[in-house]
């Protein structure tokens, strides 16, 4: 299936389905549980990455990467939230690359490209009642929460891909309430310093993850560059302009 993406919506029901299962089983469960599911969730990255293009495959390593550097320093290192053994459980980087892909299928879904203004008013409003509940009414505040939401509204206005913003802030709002509800992580009152208030999970958290999206969208197309000089008729490496000028969408190979 070279270039070409037969990713849908069902399969984000499917892949949301999968780390909503593992959340709940690790929630309860020991040590080696969360290594299995660990794996399995690799195994199930891996089935997903076979139905996308390899733009979207280096997204998606990027993402990977860049999110379980972020996981280790601010879970085990700052401790700005902590996991319930206290590190970076194995599943936490493949889910990574399952978020991302759910946010890709949704965001590329056809009711979402027809309707993207109205989806993009949507996470706006939501996100920003949300984002303001957390900073002047909720009994525990959360300043980091409207941060977050500042960032999604500059990735949602400015942003290289509006549809996949809109796909992550469904899947990582949905996965941050599931996973605090149930327990597999907290986050800290405040961060490290003392000086901003942080909710349980903070209401703009999509806005966070925003930056594992932007750094797969515009580091991607140089992944590709150097593997297709490597490896001539792997890839089509994306000219100079597409590199300046990032398309309104990752870039889409459909």
């Amino acid at each position: 299936m070279h270039g070409e993406n037969r990713i849908g919506p069902v399969a984000c029901v499917a892949m949301m389905g999968w780390l909503s299962l593992v959340l709940w089983l690790d929630s309860g469960g020991g040590l080696w549980l969360q290594r299995g599911l660990g794996l399995l969730t690799w195994v199930v990255l891996l089935l997903g990455l076979r139905q996308v293009s390899p733009v979207v495959r280096a997204q998606t390593a990027v993402v990977v990467a860049f999110a379980t550097l972020v996981e280790f320093v601010f879970s085990p290192t700052l401790e700005v939230y902590l996991y319930r053994f206290d590190n970076v459980p194995m599943y936490v980087p493949p889910g990574h690359g399952l978020v991302y892909l759910s946010a890709f299928a949704l965001g590329h879904s056809r009711f979402v490209e027809r309707h993207l203004r109205a989806c993009l008013a949507a996470v706006l409003v939501l996100g920003g009642a949300w984002a303001g509940h957390g900073l002047f009414l909720a009994e525990r505040p959360d300043a980091l929460g409207a941060f977050w939401y500042a960032c999604l509204v500059g990735f949602l206005v400015w942003g290289p891909s509006k549809q996949v913003y809109v796909g992550a802030f469904a899947a990582v709002s949905y996965l941050e309430l599931l996973g605090t509800q149930l327990g597999t992580w907290v986050w800290q009152t405040h961060d490290p310093t003392g000086w901003v208030s942080i909710g349980n999970p903070p209401s703009g958290a999509a806005g966070g993850y925003g930056w594992f999206d932007l750094a797969g969208l515009l580091v991607a197309p140089y992944l590709l560059r150097v593997f297709s000089s490597r490896r001539p008729g792997l890839v089509d490496a994306p000219t100079p302009d597409r590199l300046t000028a990032p398309p309104a969408g990752p870039v889409d190979v459909r």
